[in-house]
């Protein structure tokens, strides 16, 4: 980073979690649902997760004494309305609670109102595919904002629509509703929710086109609820963007991924106060789909190329197509070895500055994530962690990774600072030459 910050004074220099991946025993989700079915795709159910659902307020100080500057988190459908059309104020409180602790400690919240998890009661009527969840969803985002909306800084409705696409590209998921009833998971779900396999479509792997219209439908819908509540709200979605390439005889393959993932996502995001740009690395698609990382290659713990510089080409492919400000609400490395997360860290904070050096509107950097938690399909092998947890014990052990970057942030917001005394100091000098 140079010694004049090119970071805004009010540039957001954060960590992300997600509500499934770290509170735990969030029974009433169709996630939880999911891991707990036979022919399951997650390798471990969540469990106790991390428990930040009881430890958040020390960890949110945990967080802001670290020198960040904004907290990403989500809160959770499931637990807000745990069957259709029952709220629950408790845990209304309880996320009111967090927003609280976070303007306590000085940190910026970035909320998700989806993460990836909705009610298991969603994934009996249609889920990402039936006919009233958009409306549904806007409903339960009216009624946060209701309880809560005053006190979040920055709004994401839905977190990485477009993955399960990404995802089909990979040979993951992707069955068209006709053949879910030959997955045993799905015909697992469908019996226990006592509906035809064909309508059970959870958010993370429903890749039709009328799951594309429902998620593009949900948030609009949300969009223009949160704006009635608080038209002065920084309100987008966040995007799973991989940096696409190809070679010999891939790019035609290429070209319609990054169509069906990328493209239209952004050009679907152009009038949003912002879009949300979560990056890992490059995706390479050679004559037979997706390309193996190169002989050679530092790879992550699922045996992905490690490949840093990917963050700069979709900050600047997001702000050429959708055309309105970037903040990077996710970008990690899974790793063991945090000095080898240094390096990512800096290699993706050098990006983000070079692409605020040619002018492009970049609000934020938000590391994924907080804690070392569930993975998703993965389970808890996978360590993303800035800090690390003692599932055991629970116990936060904070990485030299999240010191650096908390330095980052403080040292930024200090650079920019003085150069913002020294300009006034300059400006009055000028005006007192001419008195």
């Amino acid at each position: 980073m140079s010694e004049t910050s090119l970071f805004p004074q009010d540039f957001l220099w954060g960590v992300a979690s997600a509500a499934h991946q770290v509170e735990g025993n969030n029974v009433n989700s169709d996630t939880w649902f999911l891991e707990h079915l036979p022919g399951s795709m997650f390798s471990e159910p969540s469990g106790d997760a991390v428990d930040h659902y009881h430890r958040y307020r020390q960890d949110i100080a945990l967080i802001a004494e670290l020198g960040f500057t904004s907290y990403r988190f989500s809160v959770e459908w499931a637990r807000i309305e745990p069957e259709e059309g029952l709220f629950s104020l408790a845990e209304l409180n309880h996320y009111r609670r967090m927003l609280e602790a976070c303007q306590e400690y000085g940190l910026t919240p970035v909320v998700t109102f989806h993460h990836f998890t909705s009610p298991r009661w969603l994934l009996g009527i249609g889920g990402w595919e039936g006919p009233r969840t958009a409306e549904l969803f806007a409903r339960y985002c009216d009624r946060v904002m209701a309880h809560m909306g005053d006190l979040i800084g920055v709004a994401c409705t839905l977190n990485e629509p477009n993955l399960p696409w990404l995802l089909k590209s990979f040979g993951i998921g992707g069955e068209e509703p006709e053949d879910r009833g030959s997955a045993p998971v799905w015909a697992a779900a469908a019996e226990r929710l006592g509906v035809p396999a064909s309508t059970v479509a959870p958010f993370q792997f429903s890749s039709t086109e009328v799951a594309y219209q429902v998620k593009l439908a949900a948030h609009r819908a949300a969009t223009a609820a949160l704006k009635a509540r608080r038209p002065d709200l920084m309100v987008g979605w966040t995007l799973a963007n991989s940096d696409i390439q190809s070679i010999d005889g891939g790019q035609e393959k290429a070209d319609q991924v990054r169509r069906d993932v990328n493209e239209r996502f952004l050009e679907a995001s152009r009038g949003d106060d912002f879009v949300g740009i979560q990056t890992y690395g490059r995706t390479v698609y050679g004559p037979a789909g997706l390309a193996p990382a190169p002989e050679g290659a530092a790879t992550n713990q699922m045996g992905e190329e490690i490949y840093p510089q990917a963050l700069e080409a979709t900050i600047r492919e997001a702000a050429r197509i959708a055309g309105i400000p970037v903040i990077v609400t996710e970008n990690g490395l899974a790793t063991e070895d945090d000095a080898q997360r240094v390096d990512y860290l800096r290699a993706a904070v050098g990006s983000v500055e070079a692409c605020l050096a040619d002018g492009i509107d970049v609000r934020g950097y938000i590391a994924w994530t907080a804690f070392d938690n569930y993975e998703w399909v993965f389970g808890y092998r996978p360590k993303f962690g800035l800090i690390g947890v003692n599932r055991d014990t629970q116990e936060r052990m904070p990485k030299d990774s999240a010191r650096w970057l908390g330095r980052c942030a403080q040292d930024s917001r200090q650079a920019r600072s003085e150069t913002a005394e020294q300009d006034e100091l300059a400006e009055q000098g000028e005006l007192a030459r001419h008195a």
